[in-house]
């Protein structure tokens, strides 16, 4: 059995332990929390809930760490900090910083011997790997990635982090003249601004500045600065009736050209449509939990993403088995 041990209790993390229970090679040994540990049920009944600090020495309880905080200020923190001690597992999900993300977490992993797995998820994730997927086979063409319409944990996290911000639900929508231009093969130049807008519902806490909150979010670089941003205060009522779910989705649309003439046009689209966010995302970081603990059980070890790995490091089923039934 693979030990699982789950950092943060979110929906994030809530999603990462019912993967767990479907896979049954995995056992969650224990949920890590900031908060006082006495006050904090998870629905695994085997499994400890501890304080964070317990982690400076349960090395010998825990194959592989998950790590479910927010790609703002927790993962670039936690993730070089417990990839010296395991072997770790993110979802850092900021695109732009992702190079940086990934040398702080490389130097640790080799040095202690481990594996350290960043930006796991749909988009980074999933997404990533049919980019270069389509990129390889029609090494001519275009990228196109729409995202939504759905919440986005990454981007309504980082709203909640503004002073003053009680609650946020923050929507990706894509526009619909854009994908229908992709679609039809015209490969349109096309601005972050002209293919997707961002609207956010933001519970806030009473007598706190909403211009300022406001000027806070539609200025947020790498979040919403190159974003038409749409933020509407809601009460904590409203955010219950009508934001409670967690779904999301959107598509990777690659465009090209095959023939000695060009002459041939194709059109490749992979599409998510997803119920709940947090779960799918903790499917696949529990997929490449899996991966990290074999890996460095071969002896690997440093930073990697989904481009380094594998597909059949993610399966439970053995080499014979994908060959006679997924090839």
């Amino acid at each position: 059995m693979i030990r699982i041990g789950i950092l943060g209790y979110g929906n994030l993390g809530k999603g990462v332990e019912s993967a767990i229970c479907q896979n049954p090679d995995m056992e969650l040994t224990a949920v890590f929390t900031r908060r006082n540990p006495e006050n904090l049920q998870v629905r695994t009944k085997s499994a400890k809930v501890l304080s964070a600090d317990e982690l400076e020495h349960m090395q010998d309880e825990i194959d592989v760490l998950i790590l479910c905080g927010g790609s703002a200020t927790d993962l670039p923190v936690q993730t070089p900090k417990y990839a010296a001690m395991y072997n770790v597992v993110d979802s850092f999900d900021t695109h732009a910083r992702i190079p940086e993300h990934f040398a702080a977490v490389d130097v640790p992993a080799k040095a202690a011997g481990k594996i350290g797995i960043i930006s796991c998820g749909w988009d980074p994730g999933m997404f990533s790997l049919n980019r270069l997927y389509a990129n390889c086979v029609l090494p001519e063409g275009h990228d196109y990635t729409f995202w939504g319409k759905g919440v986005s944990q990454g981007h309504s996290d980082a709203v909640r982090r503004i002073a003053g911000v009680k609650d946020c639900r923050q929507y990706t929508i894509p526009v619909p003249e854009a994908q229908e231009a992709v679609r039809s093969g015209s490969n349109p130049e096309l601005t972050t601004r002209e293919k997707h807008t961002r609207e956010c519902f933001v519970v806030a806490e009473e007598g706190a500045d909403l211009a300022k909150i406001e000027q806070e979010i539609v200025t947020m670089p790498n979040y919403f600065s190159d974003y038409d941003t749409t933020v509407h205060f809601i009460t904590e009522e409203e955010m219950k009736r009508d934001h409670s779910g967690l779904p999301h989705g959107g598509s990777v649309i690659r465009t090209g050209v095959t023939g000695m003439a060009k002459e041939n046009k194709h059109v490749i689209e992979y599409s998510l449509k997803l119920d709940s966010n947090p779960e799918f995302t903790g499917s696949v970081i529990v997929a490449y939990a899996r991966a990290a603990y074999r890996m460095n059980k071969e002896g690997l070890s440093g930073c990697k993403t989904v481009f380094d790995i594998a597909p059949a490091y993610l399966s439970a089923k053995s080499a014979e088995e994908l060959r006679a039934h997924l090839l």
